[in-house]
C-alpha cells in the first residue's frame, strides 16, 4: 500500500483508466450539498492567487480516494479499480472537463490544453472507444457521462439524451459557473483569470491517494478508512494550539484556562449547531466568525484551526495572552447577540434583528455584528449602527420573500467587513447600505420593491415559506401597524410577542360552496388565493377544524375571540359582513405595501431582476437525499396505513420498486398504490405505524442545504391518514413534482 497526497495533475496525467466497479452505487452527488460547495471551494483558492501575487497560496484538500491495480499486459493502458472516491473522481472530471470547454471558448487555449490532457487519454494508447476517458463509471451511468464528456464545446445540454442525469447537471453546472467567474470584471482581465482558475484546479487541489496493489485486500482497507472515531473540534484544536503556546511563554495556564477558557466548555458553547451541511459545536462556530470579523475572509468550517494558527502566528499583533483574552471577550458579544433571539419584551434593534435573523436561518452576518459591536474597537454610532443592521434584514427578508438563492451568503459577509474596513467606523451603516446597493448579479442582489410586489402578489405564502419565517412576517405587519417603524416605538410600547401565535387561514383550506360561495373565481383559482398572503392573520390558539372551516360568520367570531390586536382590526374593517377573494386580493396589496415600508430598499433602487430572471428552485429527488446520507439504497419504505400491504424498496438511484415496478418519484410510487394523484413525500413513511415520513426528511435535507429549493411545508394537523380518501384536499398537498407526473 502507497499513500500520497497528489494534485490532479499527478493524479490524472499519466494514461490510465479508473474504472468503477458494477456494484457501487450510481453517482449521486448534487448541487447543493457537493457541487456548489467544490466550486466555492476552488474559488475560494483562486481568488487568493490573484491577490497573492508572489506570495504562496495554501493549496485545498479535498478527502482520499483509494485505487488497486489491476493486472494489464504488458503495453496496455494501465488500470485501476476505484476502491473508494468514485464519486468524488467522477465529479472531478466532470469539472475539468467543463472548464476545459469553457477556456477554449474564451481563447485560453493554453490553459485549455493542459486541462485536455487530465481528462482524455492520448490515441496511441486507445485500443477502444471507452478508453479515451480516464475514469469509466458504473454501467448505469456510462451513457449519460460518455455523452457529456464528448459533447462538442458549447455544449448543448438540452439536445443530449440524458439531459435530465445527474453526470449532465453537473457538467452544466460548472461550466456555467466558470463562464460567470470567467467574465465577472469584463474583458479586462478574462485571460488571467483562465490562467489562475485552470492552474488551481490543476495543482492547488489536494487529494490523499491510497494505491492498493493486486493482491491486497481491498475491502479490510476501505472498512478501517470509514471505520468511526472520535473527532477533535477546531475549537479543541484552538485551545490545544494557544495553551500548548501559552506554556511556552511561561504563563501561568492554570489561571489563563479558568479566567478565559473555561467557559467555552459548558453547555452554551458546546452545544451542536448546524453549520451548512454539518453539525459543529457553539464554540467553533464562534470562532470561526471571530476570524472571519477580524480578517474580512470567508472562512469554511473545516480550515478555522489552519487560519486561526496563521492569524495568531502573523495578522494579530498580540500576543497568545492577550489574543486569548480578546477571544473571551468576543465571546461575551456573541453570546449577548444569540440570546437576544429569545429575549422578552421590551427588547432592543439587535435582539429585534438576532430574532429575525435566526428565524431566517442565516449565521452568515453574525461576522458583520461581531465586528461592529468588536470590544477592541471604537465604538460604531448607534444610529449608524441601527442602519446597518435594517440594511442586512431588509436584504435577507427581500431575498427570503422571492426565494432567491443564499449560496453565496457567507462571501458576500466576508467582503461587506473587507469593505467596511477600508472606511469610518462611523459611516458603518451608510457603507452597509451602499455596498448591497451596489451588488448587481443573481445570487447577490437586493430585490426592488417592483420584484417583491409581484412575487408577493400571487405567492402561496403558506405553501411556499417556512412557518417560523411566514410568522415573523405576519409579527412584523403588526407591529407595524401598532407604530414600530424605525426609531419610532409603537402605540403602548409593546411589540407582538415573538414565535407565539399561530397563523390561520380567514377563508379556510377546507372551504365549501355552500359556506363559501364562489364568486368570479374558479375553484382553483380560489385554492392558489387562500394561501397568499392576504388570506393569512395571527390568532392567540390553533382553531378546531370545525370552526376553521366555518361560514364567514362564525369566523369572524373566531377571530375577535382570538384576536392579537392591530393585524386582525384591519382584517375585520375590511371584510364587513363578507369576506371574498377580492377583499383577500386588496388585503394582500395593503401587506405588501407594510412590508415594504418594514423592510425598504433605497429610494430610486430598481434593479430589473424582477422582470428578466425566472424564479427556479432544485428539485428535490431521493437521490438527493442518498447523496446527502439521510437515506441509504435498500430502504423499505411503508405505505399509510389504508394502503400498509404495499412497502416500497428504495434503489440506489433514488427509484422506487413497489412490487417489481419502478418509478421516479415517491409520489409515482404513491399513485400506483393508491390510483390517484398522491404528495408521495407524505405518503411513504420510515416505519411501519410511525409518523415520520419522507417529507421529514426533506425538511432535513432543506435544514441542511445552504439554499432554498422548491418544496412545500404542510402542517402536520392536515397530514391526516383520511386524507388519501378525500381528493379535493390531497390535491392541496400536491408538490410541483406530484403535478408533474
Amino acid at each position: 500500500m502507497d499513500t500520497q497526497v497528489r494534485t490532479p495533475q499527478v493524479v490524472f496525467m499519466q494514461p490510465q483508466r479508473l474504472i468503477v466497479p458494477l456494484f457501487q452505487r450510481p453517482y449521486v452527488w448534487n448541487e447543493e450539498n457537493q457541487w456548489r460547495p467544490l466550486w466555492k471551494d476552488v474559488l475560494r483558492v483562486a481568488e487568493r492567487l490573484l491577490d497573492a501575487g508572489e506570495k504562496k497560496v495554501q493549496p485545498h484538500f479535498l478527502g482520499a480516494v483509494v485505487l488497486q491495480q489491476l493486472q494489464n499486459p504488458v503495453g496496455t493502458l494501465q488500470g485501476w479499480t476505484v476502491i473508494d472516491g468514485q464519486q468524488r473522481l467522477t465529479t472531478l472530471q466532470l469539472l475539468l472537463d467543463a472548464l476545459q470547454g469553457e477556456l477554449q471558448a474564451v481563447g485560453a487555449n493554453q490553459p485549455s490544453k493542459r486541462l485536455e490532457a487530465l481528462v482524455t487519454n492520448p490515441d496511441a494508447f486507445c485500443e477502444r472507444e471507452e478508453d479515451r476517458f480516464k475514469i469509466w463509471p458504473t454501467n448505469r451511468d456510462r451513457p449519460a457521462f460518455n455523452a457529456v464528456m464528448s459533447a462538442a464545446t458549447p455544449v448543448d445540454y438540452e439536445a443530449l439524451e440524458d439531459a435530465s442525469s445527474k453526470m449532465v447537471a453537473a457538467h452544466k453546472f460548472f461550466a456555467e459557473q466558470a463562464r460567470d467567474w470567467l467574465a465577472l470584471n469584463g474583458d479586462e482581465d478574462v485571460q488571467l483569470r483562465a490562467e489562475k482558475l485552470e492552474h488551481v484546479v490543476r495543482e492547488l487541489l489536494q487529494i490523499v491517494v491510497i494505491d492498493l496493489t493486486a493482491d491486497e485486500n481491498a475491502q479490510e482497507i476501505f472498512e478501517t478508512l470509514n471505520a468511526r472515531g472520535a473527532q477533535l473540534t477546531a475549537a479543541d484544536l484552538i485551545k490545544n494550539l494557544v495553551f500548548q503556546r501559552l506554556l511556552e511563554q511561561g504563563v501561568d495556564v492554570e489561571a489563563a484556562y479558568e479566567r478565559h477558557w473555561k467557559q467555552f466548555e459548558t453547555g452554551f458553547w458546546e452545544t451542536e449547531m448546524s453549520f451548512g451541511r454539518l453539525k459543529y459545536s457553539r464554540s467553533s462556530i464562534f470562532l470561526n466568525h471571530l476570524l472571519i470579523a477580524r480578517t474580512g475572509e470567508e472562512i469554511v468550517a473545516r480550515e478555522v484551526f489552519s487560519r486561526f494558527k496563521f492569524y495568531a502566528d502573523f495578522e494579530a499583533d498580540a500576543t497568545m495572552s492577550e489574543l486569548l483574552a480578546e477571544m473571551d471577550r468576543g465571546s461575551a458579544v456573541y453570546r449577548t447577540f444569540i440570546e437576544g433571539a429569545t429575549a422578552l419584551n421590551p427588547i432592543n434593534r439587535m435582539q429585534l434583528f438576532s430574532y429575525r435573523t435566526s428565524t431566517l436561518e442565516s449565521d452568515a452576518f453574525k461576522p458583520a455584528v461581531l465586528w461592529a459591536l468588536d470590544p477592541e474597537r471604537d465604538d460604531v454610532p448607534e444610529v449608524q449602527f441601527n442602519k446597518m443592521l435594517d440594511v442586512i434584514e431588509s436584504w435577507l427578508v427581500r431575498r427570503m420573500l422571492i426565494r432567491a438563492t443564499t449560496s453565496s451568503y457567507s462571501q458576500i459577509a466576508a467582503e461587506l467587513i473587507t469593505q467596511l474596513e477600508k472606511e469610518d467606523r462611523d459611516l458603518a451603516g451608510d457603507v452597509t447600505e451602499r455596498f448591497f446597493a451596489n451588488q448587481n448579479t443573481t445570487n447577490r442582489y437586493w430585490p426592488d420593491d417592483s420584484e417583491v410586489t409581484s412575487e408577493l402578489t400571487s405567492l402561496m405564502a403558506y405553501r411556499r415559506l417556512r412557518r417560523p419565517r411566514l410568522r415573523m412576517v405576519l409579527e412584523a405587519v403588526e407591529d407595524h401597524l401598532r407604530g414600530w417603524m424605525g426609531d419610532k416605538d409603537g402605540l403602548g410600547g409593546e411589540r407582538v410577542a415573538r414565535g407565539k401565535y399561530h397563523i390561520e387561514h380567514v377563508m379556510p383550506v377546507g372551504w365549501s360552496e355552500e359556506q363559501w360561495p364562489l364568486s368570479s373565481d374558479t375553484a382553483d383559482d380560489r385554492d392558489r388565493l387562500i394561501h397568499t398572503i392576504g388570506n393569512l392573520t395571527l390568532l392567540t390558539s390553533r382553531l378546531n377544524l370545525k370552526v376553521s372551516n366555518s361560514a364567514w360568520q362564525v369566523k369572524r367570531a373566531a377571530v375577535v375571540k382570538h384576536d392579537v390586536g392591530k393585524l386582525n382590526l384591519r382584517l375585520l374593517e375590511l371584510a364587513e359582513t363578507s369576506w371574498t377573494e377580492s377583499k383577500i386580493r386588496t388585503r394582500t396589496k395593503e401587506m405588501i405595501s407594510a412590508i415594504l415600508e418594514i423592510w425598504p430598499a433605497p429610494e430610486g433602487h430598481v434593479t430589473g431582476f424582477g422582470q428578466s430572471t425566472p424564479k427556479s428552485s432544485p428539485r428535490v429527488t431521493l437521490a438527493d437525499l442518498i447523496g446527502a446520507n439521510l437515506l441509504d439504497p435498500g430502504t423499505t419504505l411503508f405505505a399509510r396505513a389504508a394502503f400498509d400491504s404495499k412497502p416500497a424498496t428504495l434503489l440506489p438511484d433514488g427509484r422506487l420498486d413497489v412490487d417489481g415496478e419502478t418509478y421516479d418519484s415517491p409520489s409515482g410510487a404513491a399513485k400506483a398504490v393508491t390510483g390517484k394523484s398522491t404528495n408521495g413525500w407524505w405518503f411513504w413513511r420510515l416505519e411501519p405505524g410511525s409518523r415520520r415520513s419522507l417529507s421529514d426528511l426533506l425538511q432535513e435535507y432543506v435544514d441542511q442545504t445552504t439554499s432554498d429549493v422548491e418544496e412545500e411545508f404542510d402542517d402536520e394537523d392536515e397530514a391526516d391518514d383520511t386524507l388519501v380518501n378525500q381528493p379535493t384536499q390531497a390535491e392541496l398537498m400536491i408538490s410541483d413534482e406530484l403535478q408533474k407526473e
